[in-house]
């Protein structure tokens, strides 16, 4: 067995000073993710061992002191290499908030690829901010510092869908189509004649312009309302029914394997009890 050292943690909260952002530390922790998205931009770094990040189709080895960007809707995963454990950090700031900073600002920026350079004292700035965050330090001393993070390093907007053999707006009637029926079982027909594509062409191409097929999409989008609904206090069997799955049970497991965290504990860390340490041994 590990020793306490070497157990895995797992922390996760929302700030008390800034409610626009939830802080999530893994140390030791083998957990996998399954490719998803996020409504939030996800800022993080690799503190110790190495991850394979995945972005649709690019990836990227990712080592300790590594800074990642990834906008808001971008379906990726990052994972332990060759079953090593890793430790690593996350910011999710809310892309609302981040678009009105942007806005703004006078300054105006070039959105950065979630996988792209960013400067040599991104981590040290990181490492600083997340630090503040955790000690819930003053809110507007707080904010300013993550304005600063913000505007220093994080795009003024999300990456545009990759080019596809299909007429990008094809694909998004079967995108619109999927996102005002979440809670229905749609059929790959039904999306395809929606589109005015064959069903294999519609999956290739959704798939290119979008990171998932049309499945994992439904299921990625289903999982983040989802993930509002609990923050917003309801019961996880009122939020399984109302998204359409086919039990508690079904949304437990696709959760979990989205974001290595049962639904409850996601809801008592950021509901419950805001400030409270959850700890996970793996």
């Amino acid at each position: 067995m590990m020793g306490m050292a070497q157990q895995a943690l797992q922390f996760f909260r929302r700030s008390k000073s800034l409610p626009q952002v939830e802080l999530r530390r893994a140390q030791h922790s083998l957990a996998c993710y399954h490719p998803h998205s996020h409504d939030e931009w996800s800022v993080g770094v690799v503190d110790a061992g190495a991850a394979l990040c995945c972005l649709g189709s690019q990836q990227q080895l990712l080592m300790a002191g590594a800074v990642v960007v990834i906008p808001p809707g971008i379906p990726h995963s990052c994972n332990p290499v060759a079953e090593l454990a890793w430790s690593y950090r996350m910011l999710f700031v809310e892309a609302g908030w981040v678009a009105r900073l942007l806005a703004q600002s006078a300054t105006k920026r070039v959105g950065i690829a979630p996988s792209g350079p960013v400067t040599a004292d991104a981590y040290a700035q990181f490492d600083l901010l997340f630090s503040a965050l955790e000690r819930d330090e003053d809110a507007s001393e707080l904010a300013a510092q993550l304005s600063e993070f913000v505007l220093r390093h994080v795009g003024t907007q999300a990456l545009e869908p990759a080019q596809s053999p299909a007429p990008l707006r094809a694909l998004h009637r079967a995108r619109d189509l999927i996102l005002k029926q979440l809670e229905d079982k749609l059929s790959l027909h039904g999306l395809a004649q929606a589109a005015g594509l064959s069903p294999f062409h519609l999956i290739r191409s959704f798939k290119q312009a979008y990171g998932l097929t049309p499945h994992a999409f439904q299921l990625d989008q289903r999982i983040n309302r989802a993930k509002r609904l609990l923050k917003q206090g309801q019961g996880i069997a009122s939020v399984a029914q109302q998204l359409g799955f086919a039990d508690q049970s079904h949304f437990q497991r696709h959760f979990k394997l989205r974001h290595a965290v049962t639904p409850l504990r996601y809801q008592d860390a950021l509901v419950a009890a805001p400030g409270r340490v959850t700890r996970r041994n793996k």
